[in-house]
């Protein structure tokens, strides 16, 4: 695990876009496309904004998947779909695979997110960067303390249950622990006690599930505790 505190958000933004174009470079040189799975929250949010001007990245190669979604209608302002919508305009047309929440049946919503990433990912499918983040009582992705998603080690893609007033679709925790890389966005003064755990891979918060060998982790001071 590589850890880099930086003193701010927009510090960690900016070096989150320079982190991701790096791996996009190696990933297109390698095999000609980047698989790349975005988070939620709102520590990414300001990095969307920056990959969506970077001019470093060979977009027309990437394919773009969510992490995870809340159940909401569309046009919901907590929907994750919301904050993605200005990189949409720098991916091709079919490169990025939106999690179908509002599908009659999550089941098979789930189900055929799963089938869309082995098409482009392989089978089983190993993305290339998985970008999390870390909730202030250790959850990642949608993986939630006590929830029976934690469980799931035979798929790749679940339904979670209520969490927040929402449920959510989410990428269970062994696709994310196969994923070539991590980049962990870690960013506020709420975060301090689950970065604690984090880092000494305490059992107790979900976050713990990834293994962290192949983790770069970005974090702020206020984070930190520093």
């Amino acid at each position: 695990m590589k850890i880099e505190v930086l003193d701010n958000k927009e510090s960690l933004a900016i070096r989150a876009t320079h982190l991701i174009a790096g791996y996009a470079e190696q990933a297109i040189a390698e095999s000609g496309s980047f698989t790349f799975a975005v988070s939620g929250g709102s520590t990414p949010k300001r990095m969307l904004e920056l990959l969506a001007v970077n001019t470093d990245i060979d977009w027309p190669n990437v394919h773009l998947f969510q992490v995870d979604e809340r159940i909401a209608p569309a046009g919901e302002p907590d929907r994750n779909l919301n904050m993605l919508l200005p990189l949409l305009l720098k991916v091709p047309l079919g490169s990025f695979t939106p999690m179908d929440v509002e599908a009659e049946n999550l089941d098979d919503a789930s189900a055929a997110y799963q089938t869309r990433l082995a098409e482009v990912a392989g089978k089983p499918p190993v993305l290339d960067l998985v970008q999390l983040g870390l909730g202030s009582d250790g959850h990642t992705a949608s993986l939630i303390p006590g929830d029976p998603v934690l469980e799931v080690a035979d798929r790749d893609v679940a339904i979670t249950g209520q969490y927040q007033g929402r449920q959510r679709m989410t990428l269970t925790w062994p696709i994310i622990d196969r994923s070539a890389a991590q980049l962990w966005l870690i960013a506020g003064e709420s975060k301090k006690s689950a970065v604690q755990q984090f880092f000494v891979d305490d059992p107790a918060i979900p976050a713990s599930l990834v293994t962290k060998d192949r983790a770069q982790v970005l974090i702020d001071e206020a984070a930190s505790g520093i």
